[in-house]
């Protein structure tokens, strides 16, 4: 199954991420109670396809699973 650049900036609004640029592309950070701080860069490509190793490696910068992933754009 192939996900959007929108369907990311959902899923990554719903995680508790916040867009703190939005330059050439844009930086979304989120930071956890331990000080931890995962930053995930997007395209600005809104409907477009998501090519596959490039969507596994957003979702390890957002520490997501795709089952998580597909879990919280479905709720």
């Amino acid at each position: 199954m192939t996900f959007t650049y929108n369907d990311f900036r959902d899923v990554l609004k719903k995680s508790g991420f916040l867009m703190v640029r939005s330059k050439k592309h844009e930086t979304w950070q989120k930071e956890l109670l331990d000080g931890s701080i995962f930053q995930v860069r997007v395209s600005h490509q809104a409907g477009r396809d998501i090519p596959t190793a490039l969507f596994h490696r957003m979702l390890r910068q957002a520490n997501l699973t795709q089952k998580e992933f597909t879990d919280i754009l479905n709720s």
